[in-house]
């Protein structure tokens, strides 16, 4: 049971990586930093963006636009802290 509860915790653990570099290369590319016509960038931009958009284009349905500020990436980074800590308390208290 210990092993499982590891295991989705590191795979939470991978997608809060995915969502932040996300953001990151979104900020990136609107603002002309990184060439997003060379393929390998654009790649991983794009995998990034099939990885996050279901959640987040979820979460911008439910958020009011604010300023034209997208702060979905931050209440899905807080979902999934959240997620992670309850699956510790419910399912291993004793264990971590």
């Amino acid at each position: 049971m210990k092993s499982l509860l590891i295991l989705i915790d590191n795979i939470l653990n991978l997608y809060l990586w995915v969502i932040v570099i996300s953001a990151i290369l979104s900020w990136l590319s609107a603002f002309n930093v990184i060439n997003t016509h060379n393929r390998f960038v654009f790649s991983v931009i794009e995998t990034c963006h099939k990885i996050t958009d279901p959640a987040l284009n979820y979460i911008r349905k439910i958020l009011p636009v604010m300023g034209g500020i997208d702060f979905s990436p931050v209440v899905l980074i807080l979902l999934v802290m959240f997620i992670r800590n309850l699956i510790f308390e419910i399912f291993a208290p004793g264990l971590f």
